[in-house]
């Protein structure tokens, strides 16, 4: 009996021992709603760290920072990913408290709706702040510390049409299709330091970017959108009924991500891929795209360099 309870608490320790060793420091941004909400609860749960970034932690999103400051390993920090000084603050805290950070989820984004010609260039660079060179910020503020350990791990969100575009929504897709080129590009970049960078390819779910309870970036000239009614609405009104139908009929459920995200976090390193397609609407289509365009890399590469 002795030796059984000894083998039973063995048994104890060791699994304490694993979750301890296997435990990550994540640093997620826009955590105050959709994705990054789900991210921070799901990750809390699985016995992470979890440093939840959002804007207005003393404003607006006050209730949500407590409220995801309450669970289990979640600290909140302060960050809008559109101002330099305030990403280096924040991810200089974050170090300086948790002494590194092992993967950073970039999830910050605004969606945004209109004619390419109805944008005003403002309106086109307020998508860039955020979806783009938030990201460039972020990259830049986490990179040194990550080198120096030459280990880390880079999730960006991008969208399910980032090998394409669509009409309505060329701005918006620019900023994401730059994301991706980015994270292909620094792959090879960082491969000496042993960090690697994947992309989530979401479809279209019901979050409050797609559902109206964020504030996305439309087009901005209505002057000019008015030219091309009414064949332009009767085309946008088409596309919108397509997707929020099929949002429906495919019963999405924006934990996908969430629980996406924890397995790109739990993968042996070495083995994630550089894009992860989360569309069930999609059908594979996503997947066979993403192959077809990495096949087509090559077969450019070797034309280059033989």
């Amino acid at each position: 009996m002795e030796a059984g309870r000894c083998a039973t608490h063995l048994c104890i320790i060791k699994s304490l021992l694993k979750k301890t060793t296997m435990s990550k420091t994540i640093f997620i941004t826009g955590t105050s709603t959709g994705f990054g909400k789900l991210m921070a609860i799901t990750l809390s749960k699985a016995g992470h760290t979890v440093i939840a970034g959002m804007r207005e932690t003393r404003g607006k999103n006050e209730p949500i920072a407590k409220e995801l400051a309450a669970l289990p390993g979640v600290a909140v920090v302060d960050i809008d990913v559109t101002n330099d000084q305030s990403v280096q603050e924040a991810f200089a805290s974050a170090l300086q408290r948790h002494g590194t950070i092992d993967v950073l989820v970039n999830n910050a984004g605004l969606a945004g709706f209109g004619l390419v010609e109805a944008y005003s260039v403002d309106q086109i660079k307020k998508l860039f702040e955020v979806n783009f060179y938030g990201i460039i910020r972020t990259y830049q503020a986490v990179l040194p510390a990550m080198r120096r350990a030459k280990s880390g791990l880079i999730i960006n969100l991008t969208s399910g049409a980032s090998g394409h575009a669509m009409p309505f929504m060329g701005p918006y897709l620019a900023s994401k299709f730059g994301v991706e080129a980015i994270t292909e590009a620094i792959q090879d970049e960082l491969a000496q330091f042993n960090i690697e960078n994947v992309t989530i390819q979401p479809g279209v779910y019901p979050t409050e970017m797609n559902t109206g309870g964020k504030a996305g970036v439309p087009a901005d000239k209505t002057e000019i959108a008015k030219a091309y009614d009414p064949v332009a609405t009767e085309m946008f009104n088409a596309i919108g009924a397509g997707l929020f139908g099929k949002m429906a009929e495919f019963e999405m459920d924006p934990q996908v991500i969430a629980d996406g995200v924890l397995k790109l976090i739990d993968m042996e390193k070495g083995t994630r891929p550089l894009r992860y397609p989360l569309d069930a609407i999609a059908r594979g289509a996503d997947i066979e795209f993403i192959k077809a365009r990495a096949e087509m890399k090559k077969k450019w590469v070797a034309a280059y360099t033989s």
